[in-house]
């Protein structure tokens, strides 16, 4: 078994990368169909009809990264111990207890017409390449010859059935509260999250808050990434930095009237969790009545975030709370039971085989409620917790609606698809030739007729969603008069919105992207491209200026507290990877301030039951620190901000050594690309495989977003693919992704745009056949098989 986990780098690149100098003969294909790469990595699909050109979407994609959506693909079926043997077997019953299990045909329906066609179509390419690849085995990717499986062919409904890769929320935040409330009561959690509008939650009546601490083990199981480990194939758990920081996207358009270009300008960049390959890959397909390129996922048909020719669209997420946990009595005499209403109901069991790779099969069992799956029993309390997710609903496939609107011509055409849209819950920009401008949120909300959604509740009927908001009463808006609109995942519902009665959510991430990016366009009369590039990679942090504000006042006899004033007296915010004040600052606000400010307004308890405070509920206790700190509040505050700040001084003393003029961020904050498989590889495997570390600037509060684990400084999540979209002119539009396009160490497209994407540079998304023509770096030319 040891033999498995050896590679070194000849083996990585001993694949010679297939020269495609004759077509290639592909069962399934229809008629002939060329994919030119352009230097950069972006495969340009031209196809004769709209079922070829997703056909070789499904081929290209399994050509660039079929090791990652073979992963994919496998972790969520609940399929990974087939091939990876019987550590897995908890985490592939995790999986399976969120899958899609609804008919089909309303799935199919959810996301307009021919949807089941795309997805055929998109898995039947797959499937083609794999064929393709048994009979030139050279080619298989090196993750497959050294773990020794196969890929798997693709049905259709795998694409829509999987649901534990998407993004909803807001469980980990109903268990986070239920904690603080059982050790310090709910005034304490306002501390840890700041609600949004304006709401005073309660305890539901019938909740013991009290939750067992790995009441969420199962769910977390269910939604993380697979990794490897070094002794044994098995899931090694990251920690990340808190969930707060880790909502992320921007995006942006500006109207005719602002643009130096006199054509509304488009501009995205969504931020995930960092990884090698990325999970974004850029596409460009071409038949007639098609004509779209774009950034999406590559395990998926279609275009999320781009442009058809007429429209442009790009996302942030909006904080639309999709989730709910129940918790349950069971039955003293029957475990097998739960109370709801006047009496008990029986679990829906469900057991399936699960094939093991080195072992005999084993067989898990499935309990459902009637609200969703159990994710945990304890049988010495007599309560079951399960939950309720819109991931069950029909339509809730991640991503998979855009199918519908890149295809659309008009705003009423882009609204009516978003109307439908179930996950994730979006804020999409809207811009089009026409010169028209706007944005549409959308995302599947239900109705909690009788509680907020804000912690757990009794599962026994007193807490029921009725049905779920129609699409048409989410907001948008058609041509600001402001002449641009921005999300950045901010609390943006419209004045006057019935918020109290949609109660879509109350838990959104801080506001200081949000607010930079609005301080940027307003002041930009005539916004250039190369404007939105430049805000794009912006690293001006304003909660940082608010911080720096409180701190000109105040001054120290202490050695250490006096100089940390003096370097950051004069600092405007602005977080560098050269910066001293910033890595100054950010040592200072992630390692030190929260702590000494928990300690000085909370109980023990209190501070122990939650990670950092939330960085609006920090900034304005200190900003107004009366009602937080009590008596002789202002002394108290600014003992809080000496004494955390003259700590982080020391400890970049002892990191970065004496003289502050050779601090730098970047010499602490940094970018690293792991590949899944780098733990298990030798150096020199691990070398081929993953990418960095880069030098790293910005922070969560960063346009250019920028979240680390605070242990480390390493960077978990940002934006890895970046778009500008000149619109109507579409061959000046401008993309990056990182670290490359390519899933496959040993291709030139693996890493190749990574250095740019640190420097925040782009390349040009050709659009044209002429420019793409003209740009291609590769030709692959496929026929259909007699």
């Amino acid at each position: 078994m040891r033999g498995l986990f050896r590679l070194g780098a000849a083996l990585l690149l001993g694949a010679a990368l297939p020269v495609w100098a004759q077509p290639v003969k592909v069962a399934g294909l229809s008629q002939p169909a060329r994919i030119l790469v352009d230097k950069w990595g972006v495969p340009h699909i031209y196809a004769a009809s709209q079922d070829d050109a997703f056909f070789v979407q499904g081929f290209n994609a399994a050509r660039d990264r079929l090791f990652q959506i073979d992963l994919w693909r496998r972790r969520g079926l609940g399929e990974l111990s087939s091939v990876f043997g019987p550590a897995y077997v908890e985490q592939d019953r995790a999986a399976r207890l969120f899958l899609y299990r609804g008919g089909m045909d309303p799935e199919w329906k959810a996301y307009g017409k021919d949807a089941q066609r795309t997805s055929a179509r998109f898995v039947a390419g797959i499937n083609a390449y794999i064929d393709y690849i048994s009979r030139k085995p050279e080619l298989l990717p090196f993750e497959f010859r050294q773990l020794r499986y196969l890929p798997a062919k693709w049905r259709p409904e795998d694409v829509v059935r999987i649901r534990s890769h998407g993004l909803t929320r807001n469980l980990t935040q109903e268990f986070a509260r239920s904690r603080v409330v059982c050790r310090a009561g709910l005034a304490a959690d306002a501390v840890r999250a700041k609600l949004s509008p304006s709401w005073t939650t309660r305890v539901p009546e019938g909740l013991d808050p009290c939750l067992p601490e790995d009441a969420l083990e199962v769910f977390h199981l269910a939604t993380d990434n697979v990794r490897f480990d070094r002794q044994s194939l098995q899931v090694a758990r990251v920690a990340n930095p808190s969930e707060e920081t880790l909502e992320g996207s921007n995006n942006w358009v500006i109207a005719p009237s602002r643009t130096s270009t006199g054509r509304p300008i488009l501009a995205n960049d969504p931020h995930r969790a960092y990884g090698a390959p990325s999970l974004r890959y850029i596409v460009h397909l071409s038949a007639p009545g098609l004509d779209v390129i774009g950034a999406g996922e590559p395990a998926l048909p279609g275009v999320s975030i781009g442009h058809n020719g007429k429209v442009a669209f790009g996302l942030t997420i909006m904080s639309i709370d999709q989730e709910d946990l129940y918790v349950y009595e069971t039955n003293p005499a029957n475990p097998n039971q739960y109370r709801y209403g006047g009496g008990w109901e029986d679990f829906r069991i469900v057991r399936e085989k699960v094939e093991v790779r080195g072992a005999a099969a084993r067989t898990v069992e499935l309990r459902f409620t009637r609200h969703g799956p159990v994710i945990h029993q304890d049988a010495g309390t007599r309560r079951a917790f399960a939950v309720r997710t819109t991931w069950t609903a029909p339509g809730m496939a991640p991503y998979f609606g855009s199918i519908e609107y890149m295809q659309a011509q008009d705003f009423t055409q882009f609204r009516r698809a978003m109307r439908r849209w179930g996950a994730p819950t979006e804020n999409q920009v809207y811009a089009d030739t026409a010169g028209n401008i706007g944005w549409v949120a959308g995302g599947l909300a239900p109705v909690r007729p009788n509680w907020d959604g804000l912690m757990p509740v009794p599962g026994d009927g007193r807490y029921e969603w009725k049905g779920f908001l129609d699409g048409d009463k989410l907001p948008y808006v058609l041509n600001p008069k402001q002449g641009w609109f921005a999300s950045a995942n901010e609390m943006n519902l419209p004045s006057g919105y019935p918020y109290k009665e949609y109660k879509l959510g109350f838990e959104w991430p801080d506001n200081a992207r949000a607010r930079r990016i609005a301080q940027v366009l307003s002041k930009t009369p005539k916004a250039s491209m190369e404007d939105m590039q430049r805000l794009q990679n912006d690293v001006v942090n304003l909660n940082a200026r608010r911080l720096v504000a409180l701190l000109k006042p105040l001054s120290s006899k202490d050695r250490a507290t006096a100089a940390a004033l003096r370097l950051l007296s004069s600092w405007d915010g602005e977080e560098s990877a050269r910066s001293a004040p910033a890595a100054l600052y950010e040592v200072w606000w992630s390692r030190h301030l929260g702590n000494a400010f928990k300690a000085a307004v909370l109980s023990p308890a209190a501070a122990s039951a939650m990670d950092a405070p939330h960085p609006t509920a920090l900034l304005e206790s200190l900003e107004k620190p009366e009602p937080r700190f009590g008596k002789d509040a202002v002394r108290k505050r600014n003992e809080v901000l000496l004494s955390s700040l003259a700590a982080a001084w020391t400890e970049m003393e002892a990191v970065q050594g004496p003289d502050p003029k050779r601090w730098q961020w970047g010499k602490l904050h940094f970018s690293f690309f792991v590949h899944p498989m780098a733990p298990i590889l030798d150096n020199a495997g691990k070398a081929q495989v993953n990418v960095g570390p880069l030098p790293r600037g910005g922070s969560a509060y960063t346009v250019n977003v920028s979240s680390y684990h605070p242990d480390s400084f390493w960077q978990a999540h940002g934006p890895s693919f970046r778009m500008v979209l000149d619109v109507g002119n579409w061959d000046n539009s401008r993309a990056i992704n990182t670290p490359g396009q390519s899933g496959d160490p040993s291709s030139p497209h693996y890493r190749d745009l990574a250095a740019s994407w640190a420097e925040g540079k782009y390349f040009p998304l050709l659009y044209s056949r002429a420019a793409v023509q003209k740009a291609a770096s590769q030709v692959i030319e496929l026929v259909p098989a007699p």
